[in-house]
C-alpha cells in the first residue's frame, strides 16, 4: 500500500513539473531570448499579445497615445526626434500599402550603420509580439527613411522598403542632436565642392561621400535590392 501512494505522490509531482518545462516562447522570433540577441535595451515580458501602440510606450517610456501614423506630429515640441536610430528610441513607419495606420517600434540594439534590433508588437502576427528582430536601412543615403523589417512568416527580412518619418526619443525636444540631419547636411556640403577648383584632398572627400562610395554595407544593398 505504502509503494503504491508512493508511486501516486510521484506521478502527481511529474506533472506540476512537466507543463514548466513544454511552455514554449510567445516570441515567434528565432534567435532566442533577449540575452542570446544581445539586447542593450531591458525589454518588458508583458502579455504575448498587443497593439504597437501600447508595446511602444511600455518599452520606451514616450507617453504618446492615439495611431501610431499620429506619433511623429504628436511629438514635435514634446519629444526630442531625429534621423539617426537610438537605443530606446521609437522608429514611427508611415502608412504604406497595406498598413492605414502606420506603425511604432522601440529600438532595441544598434548593430552597425544600416542594421538596429527592433521589439515591437503587432507586425508578424496580429497581436503578436516580436523581440529584437531585425530591421535594415535601405535608403539611398543612409538615412533609415526607408527601412525592411523581420517578417517571422518567411523567416527573413520582408521585401517591402517601409517609409520611416524618423526616431522619437525619450528626452526634451533640443536636448539631442540629430546625428542624422548633420551627417547628411555634412555629406550634401561636400558633394558641392566643384572639382576643377578643388584640392586633391577635397576631391578625395567629396568622392568619398556621394552616395554611398563610403557605405560598403549599402554598396551591397544598392547591388542587389
Amino acid at each position: 500500500m505504502r509503494v503504491y501512494r508512493r508511486a501516486i505522490i510521484l506521478a502527481l509531482a511529474a506533472a506540476c513539473v512537466a507543463p514548466a518545462n513544454a511552455r514554449t516562447a510567445i516570441d515567434g522570433v528565432t534567435g532566442g531570448s533577449d540575452a542570446q540577441a544581445g539586447s542593450a535595451l531591458a525589454i518588458p515580458r508583458g502579455p504575448g499579445h498587443l497593439e504597437c501602440v501600447p508595446y511602444a510606450r511600455s518599452t520606451s517610456g514616450i507617453q504618446i497615445y492615439g495611431d501610431a501614423h499620429t506619433w511623429w506630429s504628436q511629438a514635435k515640441d514634446r519629444y526630442a526626434t531625429g534621423h539617426a536610430p537610438r537605443v530606446g528610441a521609437v522608429m514611427a513607419v508611415r502608412p504604406f500599402n497595406n498598413s492605414r495606420l502606420g506603425h511604432v517600434a522601440t529600438v532595441s540594439r544598434i548593430v552597425d550603420s544600416r542594421t538596429i534590433l527592433l521589439s515591437h508588437a503587432n507586425w508578424s502576427v496580429p497581436g503578436e509580439i516580436e523581440r529584437n528582430v531585425t530591421a535594415l536601412d535601405v535608403s539611398p543615403e543612409n538615412d533609415w527613411s526607408q527601412v525592411r523589417i523581420w517578417y517571422a512568416p518567411s523567416r527573413g527580412l520582408g521585401t517591402t522598403h517601409w517609409p520611416v518619418s524618423g526616431f522619437i526619443y525619450n528626452a526634451r525636444p533640443g536636448t539631442i542632436r540629430d546625428l542624422g540631419a548633420t551627417r547628411l547636411a555634412s555629406a550634401a556640403a561636400s558633394e558641392r565642392v566643384r572639382p576643377e577648383k578643388a584640392a586633391p584632398a577635397q576631391i578625395k572627400a567629396a568622392k568619398l561621400a556621394k552616395g554611398r562610395r563610403n557605405d560598403p554595407i549599402g554598396a551591397i544593398i544598392a547591388g542587389a535590392y
